[in-house]
């Protein structure tokens, strides 16, 4: 079977039919250009002839063809039964009846036992037999497209099923491993999948770790899914988590990769697999592995898809230790440290002076950090910052004395800041003293610290862990109010409320105007006004009379402030 022949195989126990049928397609020249074969035009025709139903079963089991051309009246079998057995055998491939009975009822009729088509013999000509194989094929092909599409749709909206009951259960669920159970159990139920489990790598074993799996009584190990970092044979599930992609076996039994394992899996019955990557932007929680005894479980789904539901996971797994960081009693504190070489205020700060800073606020312009200067006059440091790379702009809030406040526009953090505040980790701190910017970094205490290390090592290349703590939080009923006030104030109030906060609005005297906080947010004063009332309402709401609802998704402190288009 090849595109540049047509492959024909002849089911006709009259030796005279067979010759004729064959010199017609070889003579058939180029009539068979018009036939298509999966996207070519063959240039001749191959033509096996066989005199038995059973010889011809046999033939099609051996190799397929494009196109059969049967005669009902075979010498082990006759009529429909015929007919029947060939469509059962064939599969997709096209029947073309040739009957010497000249009945229009019978030619309905072999249609509807499941052949393309059906000519007379003793009207047969090379062209009319051209068209005839032409139309069996096309008829053919466009039958497969609606079952190929019909089964897409089928596995996708079985997938949109198993997928919206996964997010409902990731709403509803309170903890990481709840919302994991939830998961897995809802891939084993009828519906969907024989096997699932959640995990990541154990790289001190070089084995996969399970967190949760469904159902319990299945007798397949997680811990012999080897991550050495040999590609050659590498498992899908170690593929997944080394390239971050969804990997789909179809076929265990054929799969080399599963050699080392495959009794393992015919004792646990699984003929096909997934494994998805389970994360949230640029931080990994391991994969969901779904195996099943289906060789078609996954033949008909979009990995597109595949990789949303990995997505959908992470995503909550994100919101829940994002929450699990604004309520727990106690955080892991990483201090990492840059060298100085690279900016000018950084390195003038071996001259003996610090420069603190404990808040800072993502606007449009730029990260607003407010801190404090020991050390330096005033006009020496606003020199200082003049030659620096890290910092655009300057406001000095407070009087001129050995210490003093300061307001910085930076670039400095613009993708670390908000990319730490997706996984619930936040910059608690910034110190530039001794020619060396030290930052603290707060992590949830039951998140991966070596991920968030490579996190941060993603966006600052030269960052060094140099220490690591746990410390106590505020108490319980402080945080229970930080989350019920971050639960009701829009993103846009909360930059303005903490910007004129940390600016000195509220200082008397007074360290910064409306006005001027409202420059630094870039927007007007009077959007400024807008979002500032709002924020006060809201605020007080928060004090007075609400509380934040059982189980409600923390917003991330790091949302950007984006001035409204409409008001400025």
């Amino acid at each position: 079977m090849s595109n540049s022949t047509l492959d024909v195989l002849l089911i006709e126990d009259n030796p005279g039919d067979a010759r004729l049928v064959t010199e017609m397609l070889d003579e058939a020249g180029t009539r068979l250009k018009r036939i298509t074969l999966d996207g070519s035009a063959p240039a001749q025709s191959s033509v096996h002839h066989e005199s038995t139903l059973e010889a011809g079963l046999e033939r099609l089991a051996e190799r397929a063809v494009d196109v059969i051309l049967l005669d009902l009246g075979l010498p082990d079998s006759t009529g429909f039964d015929t007919l029947v057995s060939v469509v059962e055998a064939a599969e997709h491939t096209p029947v073309v009846v040739l009957t010497g009975q000249d009945d229009r009822d019978l030619g309905v009729q072999t249609i509807q036992h499941g052949a393309h088509d059906y000519l007379v013999k003793n009207e047969v000509t090379g062209g009319l037999l051209v068209h005839s194989i032409q139309y069996a094929i096309e008829q053919s092909r466009q039958e497969r497209e609606r079952i190929r599409y019909r089964e897409q749709l089928e596995a996708f909206n079985r997938l949109y099923g198993i997928s919206q009951d996964v997010i409902h259960a990731l709403i509803t669920e309170s903890t990481r491993e709840g919302l994991e159970r939830a998961v897995c159990e809802r891939l084993v139920e009828p519906d969907a999948y024989d096997f699932a489990w959640i995990g990541d790598v154990n790289h001190s074993a070089a084995r996969f770790a399970r967190r949760e799996s469904a159902p319990a009584d299945c007798g397949f190990d997680i811990a012999t899914v080897p991550f050495d970092g040999d590609t050659d044979g590498e498992r899908p599930e170690a593929r997944a988590v080394r390239t971050q992609a969804v990997q789909v076996v179809q076929d265990i039994e054929t799969a080399s990769e599963f050699d080392r394992c495959r009794d393992q899996m015919r004792t646990c019955g699984f003929r096909t697999m997934a494994a998805i990557p389970v994360a949230y932007r640029d931080v990994h929680y391991g994969i969901v592995a779904i195996y099943d005894e289906s060789s078609d479980a996954f033949s008909n789904i979009d990995r597109e898809n595949l990789s949303r539901l990995g997505e959908n996971i992470g995503h909550a797994i994100t919101a829940v230790e994002r929450k699990d960081a604004l309520t727990s009693e106690t955080v892991l504190q990483l201090t990492f440290s840059q060298d100085g070489e690279t900016d000018a205020l950084v390195a003038a700060s071996a001259e003996g002076w610090t420069l603190e800073f404990e808040h800072l606020i993502q606007t449009d312009p730029g990260i607003l950090a407010y801190g404090n200067v020991e050390g330096i006059t005033q006009a020496e440091f606003t020199e200082t910052v003049d030659r620096s790379t890290l910092v655009t702009d300057l406001r000095i809030l407070s009087p001129d004395a050995d210490s003093y406040d300061v307001e910085l526009t930076t670039s400095w953090g613009d993708e670390l800041v908000p990319a730490l505040a997706e996984h619930g980790a936040f910059v608690t701190g910034i110190t530039v003293a001794d020619g060396e910017l030290q930052f603290v970094v707060e992590v949830p205490p039951k998140r991966d610290k070596h991920q968030l290390v490579e996190l941060v090592q993603d966006h600052c290349a030269d960052a060094t862990l140099r220490a690591q703590w746990t410390v106590p939080r505020d108490t319980p009923a402080i945080a229970d109010f930080h989350l019920a006030f971050e639960n009701q104030l829009p993103k846009k109030q909360r930059a303005v409320l903490k910007t004129a906060f940390h600016a000195g609005y509220f200082d008397w005297p007074r360290k910064s105007t409306g006005e001027e906080v409202a420059d630094r947010l870039g927007v007007t004063q009077a959007t400024f006004s807008e979002h500032f009332r709002g924020a006060e309402r809201t605020l007080f709401e928060a004090v007075f009379e609400t509380t934040a609802g059982e189980g409600a998704m923390p917003a991330s402190p790091w949302e950007p402030f984006i001035p409204d288009a409409d008001q400025d």
